[in-house]
């Protein structure tokens, strides 16, 4: 006798058969699971393919490699022979190279999981920084480009870029940061320096050094410089104790093969405490009128953030154009805290979906408070409490089938990949209101945090109503900084 469904019962065993099938996947071989998680995607919502292997045979490179500071000295001694000035005022294009922190200065890190825990305790002690500064604040042109590497930041810093500074030119690995309004180095001599990588800069074998007088207007345009009996100084202090304080001078930098810039200003730091693993010091690339862009009158900047367990490099540009396939969003500022960066935002996806998060989370309040900063030297991106836990929520509704693995630190939802090559998982994007979707890489919201196969959701809460895109989720996408027009651009597989 023919067995006859009605609509219900067809709908509850089409449910039974899936939650069979995702079941008897956990029984499979290895190999015919992981071809299965690699081929098929639900109708239902968007997803990316992690490829887990890929990312675990990273993982054991970067704790392998060999400081690579020392490679750069016989062709920068071969680069000064041929430098020409680039004037402030011009609108030439030139870059840096970017490195990534451990590709540079290996701390030898005995796994993974230490690496991580060390990352994560930087990236506290920034976001602590950033945030005790919007709570004080509640209460009161040349196309260049240098090479970024993953390495260190302010207090912490994951990413390196190489300048000279002064005439003969001295060479140092320096931290490129959005957070900072200021540029200094560690100088002689030293009252208090921390250890860094290259010799400590000596100003008194450089014909360029000059120190800037209290009457001039550099030493009245930021809180950060007063004047003193020596004439302008600067003080510097961030959230994890670290602190540089020193006198304010003038200097030529030089950009490699770019040629060099005079009459930087730049703080020479004499008492400096921090952890700025081998860095001499900070370019600030912050909105200040002390900053390095502010100074070259540079219409728009961008980088290009490598991931940070290669050894590859990418670069920071200035006056370059936007890649034309960059999703973009409006340059916001804060009137109550100038120096920061924030986009604008109207809420996040998981899925494909939108998560049900109110678009006034992302805007900034009148206060100073709430809006969405950009930040190259936090790590982890932060939201609020409440639109951190419903973007979690949505992840996690969507990953049920996925193995659950224990919380690391400040990362509350983890998944365990140690017994599959590649694991299928929803998209995660950001909703931009200029109308546009940027899409993470699946490696910008799920990181490894040990050599075993532990992947966690790169998002974590904050007690503060502000949010901050961190580094992580900024991995292989150029982020475009257009300052005259007053818009930002997200262009991913852009750094090479």
């Amino acid at each position: 006798m023919p067995l006859i469904l009605n609509n219900n019962s067809s709908f509850i065993l089409m449910n039974l058969a899936f939650t069979i099938l995702i079941f008897s996947l956990n029984f499979l071989p290895h190999d015919a699971a992981n071809i299965t998680a690699a081929t098929t995607t639900s109708p239902e919502f968007s997803t990316s393919v992690l490829n887990v292997t890929t990312a675990l045979n990273q993982v054991h490179h970067v704790l392998s490699l060999k400081p690579s500071f020392h490679l750069h000295q016989n062709h920068e001694q071969q680069q000064q022979q041929t430098q020409h000035t680039l004037s402030p005022s011009s609108s030439s294009s030139f870059s840096f190279q970017l490195h990534p922190r451990e590709s540079l200065f290996n701390a030898h890190h005995h796994n993974y999981r230490s690496l991580v825990l060390t990352r994560l305790r930087r990236d506290s002690a920034r976001v602590s920084w950033i945030t005790s500064h919007l709570n004080k604040s509640n209460l009161r042109p040349e196309h260049l480009s240098a090479p970024v590497t993953s390495g260190v930041s302010q207090g912490t810093g994951e990413y390196f870029a190489r300048i000279g500074v002064g005439q003969p030119t001295q060479h140092f690995y320096i931290v490129p940061d959005t957070g900072s309004d200021i540029n200094w180095i560690q100088c002689k001599p030293c009252n208090q320096c921390y250890k860094q990588s290259d010799p400590i800069f000596d100003p008194s074998t450089s014909s360029s050094y000059a120190l800037v007088p209290c009457k001039a207007k550099q030493c009245k345009d930021s809180e950060l410089t007063g004047c003193y009996k020596n004439g302008c100084e600067y003080d510097v202090f961030y959230g994890d104790g670290s602190f540089s304080s020193g006198v304010l001078v003038t200097e030529t930098l030089s950009l490699g093969k770019n040629g060099s810039v005079k009459r930087v200003p730049i703080g020479c730091g004499h008492l400096n405490h921090g952890t700025f693993a081998g860095a001499a010091g900070i370019l600030g690339l912050g909105r200040g009128a002390l900053s390095f862009q502010a100074h070259i009158k540079a219409s728009s900047f961008s980088y290009c953030l490598v991931y940070r367990d290669t050894n590859k490099s990418s670069t920071l540009e200035f006056n370059s154009p936007r890649p034309g396939d960059s999703v973009t969003a409006p340059l916001l500022s804060n009137p109550k805290l100038k120096t920061f960066y924030y986009v604008g935002v109207t809420g996040v996806s998981v899925g494909g979906r939108r998560v049900s998060i109110p678009s006034s989370t992302f805007a900034i309040k009148p206060s100073g408070m709430g809006g969405i900063i950009v930040d190259s030297g936090t790590t982890v991106t932060r939201l609020p409490t409440p639109a951190f836990n419903a973007m979690r929520d949505a992840f996690v509704e969507l990953t049920r089938h996925l193995r659950r693995a224990k919380g690391f630190l400040i990362l509350d939802t983890c998944y365990d990949f140690s017994s599959v090559t590649v694991a299928t998982v929803p998209t995660v994007s950001f909703e931009l209101s200029g109308g546009g979707s940027w899409r993470l890489p699946v490696l910008g919201y799920l990181i490894p945090v040990d050599d075993k196969g532990t992947f966690c959701f790169a998002f974590a809460p904050s007690v503060e109503p502000v949010s901050i895109i961190g580094n992580v989720q900024q991995q292989g996408t150029r982020v475009s900084f257009d300052l005259v027009n007053s818009v930002i651009g997200f262009s991913t597989d852009k750094c090479s």
